[in-house]
This record gives structure tokens, C-alpha cells and sequence, in this order.
């Protein structure tokens, strides 16, 4: 257990520190509120619970007489009081186990069933002082790490002006990455916080390296930044950032909206897709450039998309969907076989057209602003993990969007945009574009495919699971290309795709 304390001066420090735990606790964590009555105890569990429903005006009844009551949110949250609680076991009757199994528990009174709650709990003890309240709170590592790292991103706030600013969940993704929206006091639109701390290295794979080095996955938020830079001197709409700490691994960014290239049902807008084929085109045709000064003393070196980076991520196949797939990992021959092909077809891409790749080019990272004129249309984000490498690659991840199906018809159209532009611009070898488009299009397809799995196994992440079937359907049309031979042999003889996938 880690412990610390806070002076909450008043009664919105309390109700701030109430928020500010809310955006770091998780399912199945107690929190168990101790303290004399007015301490506070009520109000933060009150500001708690609005936080993690985004309902400044939601209706929370004190549980006095009800001794709990339970809220259908974000993550769920029991709202526990204890104080007419005649015997502990009466805990159980009150289906404390199930509420702590699916959400949340805020425990007032805890001294009533103390042996009954769980070891591992974080505990608050209010007091009374002169000058306000204070607050003790104890936690287990994980959980401790979490509320001081919130704790941070408060004063990040602080710092960047915004002392008062009101903080919401927006979102997470695949990665360690999170985000909040920040609406602030001086009336300007929400701006957004990307709370990206640095990666903690990984088991070591190759030469000394960790899968993010090897793969060149951005390791702290420094890429994002020199990318964002370089994309706007260009023309292109990437999020201003307003406020940065590089070592803690917080941006204050703005805001690009919530509207995506998918329909109210989910489907894709062809115009939105098209224009972002077009945008890429536009991207591909200027000069590559790679190192761009961030800070004084601080320059990022884009990297290239090398062998390595390609073969690490190809391995996913082989160390992750395999296994799964036929229940037995793959032998020695198949993965020397499997390595030699793609070890050839990097070959190829020796005469690929190489210049900035944004790498994750497809629905979720896209925006689209309709107030907009032109290229300013299309938002964009996520791009820390941007590459030096086959303009093919980001091509192929917008047409074979991973997140959604893109029927064959808007698919062929994205091509003809982004092949039309291409040649507008200048000189364009449109037969080795579509040969490095299947080439890339595998590549990307062979990495989900692992991707999916691992999210499942590793991560506890069993969602992504869902999008494996359109991922096969995309790696099946990019095997299609003559170029793919040899590694299409390699799927059917694996069992990874039916031998009739060779005549299609």
C-alpha cells in the first residue's frame, strides 16, 4: 500500500478531487470512505459518481436508509452507506460481491464491515481542519499509480492555465493511450487531453530491442508532436497543440470534432473516403522529410519502415493467429518458410515509392468537418507512429478500412481518386503503386490478424475479435496480385486459408 495526502481547501477542491478519481479508477476496485459526518464523504462520492456519468445534474440520493444504490455508467458504480448495517454478513444480502465484480463500490461507513471488505481496497479518511479538509488516501501500486497520475494531469492543467478546468473520459484505444475532454472557464470550444505516458519496455525480442523499438511504435509523445508540426506546415488539418509536457507524456491538443467518415449506422460516406484518398495523394507527392526539431534539443528522426519493422510485424501471424487458430503453434519450417517469403517480397519494395506514412490511415483516426472547405474537410489523428516508407502502405490501410467493410465498388473509386490526383501532381508509375498496394495490403492484414488475437489473449480484449473476418476477406484480394504467389501458397498450405482462395 501507497499512501498520500491532500488539503482540499473547500468544497469544489473536494468535489474536484472527487472527478479527478473518477477518471482513474476500474472495475473492481473498493473504495471504502471513511470519515465523521460532514467530512465530506457524501459530497466527494456525489462528484465521483456525476464524473463517471458526464451529469453535472444527475439525481444522487444519499443511500442512508437504502444502504446502496447502484448507478448503470461508464463503469458501473455501487454507492454503499454502512452506517445502519447491523452485521457484516449482511453485506453479502445486499449483493456486494456481484457490484464489485462489474464496477465500482464507494463504501461509506466501512468500519461496519471492515472485515468483510476487501484487503486490498483504497481507503480515504476525511478530517476536519481550519482551513478545509484533509484528506488521507491509501492504495495498492496499481491503483495508487493511476490516481497520482490523474492527480498530474490536474496540475498539467493548473499549469497551462486552466486551474478550473472541468475533465471528462473520452476515449482509449488498443494502446496505453487515453483521453479527456477539457472544457475550460474562458468559454472557448472543449479542447482535448492526450494522456500518453511513456512505454514500459517490453520483453527483448531482436538485437537487444523490444517489440515498440523494433516495430518503431512511438514510445513517448514526442512523435506525435513533431508529426502534428509537420503536417500543418503543410496545409493539412492536425490538432494545434497548446499545451505539452514531453516527459510526463501530456498534450493539451485541439479539438477536431467528434464527426468521423462513417454514417449514423456505421457505414462508410463515399465521399469522405474518396477525399481522403485524395488528401493522401496530395501528402504523397510532397518531399519526404525527416527530422523535425520539437524542442530545444529534442529532434525526431522519422523512421524508416525497414525490414525489421516489417517482419516484426508480419511475425504476429505466425506467434499469435496461428496458434490460435489451429490450437499448436507454428513448426520451425513454417516460420523459416514464412520468413523467407516475406524476406523476398521486402525485396520487391526495394523500387517502392517511399515517403511519409501516416501508418493508421483509416476511420477511426479520420474526422470530417463539414464547415470546412477542401482539405481542411478532413481531420486527422493518431499518427505518433508515422514512418518513412511505401506510399502504398496508407493506401491500402484507408480502402481496406480495418474498423469497417469497404464494398468493392467505393474501394475501386478511392483508387481512381488517389491515381487521378496522383498524376495531376506530377510524374506517378501507377503499375508499381498496384503491386506495392497488394504488398502492403497483405502486410497490414497479416499484422491485424495477430493483432486481434493478441488484444484477445493478452490484453483481455476480446472485441477487436470481431473485424478478424473482414481482415481475411482483405488479405484474400490482396493475395490476388501475382507478386503474392508464393506467400498465398504459404496461407492455404498452413490451413490459414482454403486451397479454393488460389483461383479467386
Amino acid at each position: 500500500m501507497k499512501s498520500l495526502e491532500r488539503l482540499l481547501k473547500d468544497e469544489a477542491a473536494t468535489i474536484e478531487f472527487g472527478e479527478d478519481l473518477a477518471l482513474a479508477l476500474k472495475a473492481g476496485e473498493c473504495v471504502a470512505l471513511s470519515g465523521d459526518l460532514g467530512a465530506g464523504k457524501s459530497t466527494f462520492a456525489r462528484a465521483f459518481i456525476r464524473a463517471m456519468a458526464d451529469d453535472e445534474t444527475l439525481e444522487v440520493p444519499s443511500p442512508t436508509f437504502t444502504l446502496v444504490q447502484s448507478y448503470d455508467l461508464r463503469i458501473p458504480v455501487a454507492h454503499f452507506d454502512l452506517y445502519r448495517l447491523a452485521d457484516a454478513s449482511e453485506l453479502d444480502e445486499l449483493g456486494f460481491d456481484e457490484a464489485l465484480a462489474d464496477g465500482i463500490c464507494l463504501v461509506e461507513w466501512p468500519e461496519k464491515a471492515e472485515e468483510a471488505l476487501p484487503a486490498d481496497r483504497i481507503t480515504l479518511t476525511f478530517s476536519h481542519e481550519d482551513d478545509g479538509r484533509r484528506i488521507h488516501l491509501t492504495a495498492p501500486d496499481a491503483a495508487f499509480e493511476r490516481i497520482t497520475r490523474s492527480l498530474a494531469i490536474r496540475k498539467f492543467l493548473i499549469d497551462a492555465a486552466h486551474p478550473y478546468a472541468r475533465r471528462r473520459h473520452l476515449s482509449g484505444d488498443a494502446s496505453i493511450r487515453a483521453y479527456e475532454r477539457i472544457d475550460t472557464q474562458d468559454g472557448a470550444p472543449a479542447k482535448i487531453l492526450m494522456d500518453a505516458p511513456r512505454h514500459k519496455p517490453g520483453p527483448i525480442l531482436q538485437d537487444g530491442k523490444y517489440y515498440q523499438q523494433l516495430a518503431h511504435i512511438a514510445e513517448d509523445v514526442v512523435p506525435f508532436v513533431a508529426i502534428s508540426q509537420l503536417l500543418r506546415k503543410r496545409g493539412f488539418a492536425a490538432p494545434a497543440i497548446y499545451a505539452r509536457d514531453l516527459d510526463q507524456g501530456l498534450l493539451l491538443i485541439e479539438n477536431l470534432g467528434s464527426e468521423g467518415i462513417l454514417d449514423t449506422d456505421g457505414r462508410p460516406v463515399a465521399e469522405r473516403y474518396i477525399e481522403g484518398a485524395r488528401l493522401l495523394a496530395r501528402l504523397h507527392a510532397q518531399p519526404a522529410e525527416r527530422d523535425i526539431a520539437v524542442a530545444e534539443g529534442v529532434v525526431h528522426s522519422i523512421p524508416d519502415f525497414d525490414r525489421t519493422a516489417i517482419r516484426i510485424e508480419t511475425s504476429l501471424l505466425v506467434d499469435w493467429y496461428l496458434p490460435w487458430k489451429r490450437g499448436r503453434p507454428a513448426s520451425d519450417d513454417e516460420r523459416r518458410e514464412y520468413f523467407a517469403v516475406w524476406d523476398g517480397l521486402i525485396d520487391v519494395l526495394a523500387s517502392a515509392e517511399r515517403n511519409l506514412l501516416l501508418r493508421d490511415f483509416h476511420s477511426p483516426n479520420i474526422l470530417w468537418r463539414q464547415d470546412r472547405a477542401g482539405f481542411d474537410r478532413i481531420g486527422i489523428i493518431d499518427f505518433q507512429d508515422a514512418m518513412i516508407g511505401p506510399t502504398a502502405y496508407d493506401v491500402a490501410s484507408l480502402v481496406q478500412d480495418a474498423r469497417v467493410t469497404i464494398e468493392p465498388d467505393l474501394a475501386k473509386r478511392m483508387m481512381t481518386a488517389y491515381i487521378s490526383e496522383r498524376r495531376e501532381l506530377g510524374p506517378f508509375d501507377e503499375a508499381t503503386f498496384r503491386r506495392d498496394w497488394h504488398l502492403m495490403a497483405a502486410q497490414r492484414n497479416c499484422k491485424l490478424a495477430g493483432i486481434w488475437v493478441r488484444l484477445k489473449e493478452r490484453d483481455g480484449k476480446p472485441g477487436y475479435m470481431k473485424h478478424m473476418p473482414r481482415t481475411f476477406a482483405y488479405l484474400e484480394h490482396a493475395l490476388s496480385h501475382q507478386v503474392l504467389t508464393p506467400l498465398r501458397e504459404w496461407c492455404i498450405k498452413a490451413g490459414i486459408l482454403a486451397p479454393e482462395s488460389a483461383n479467386r
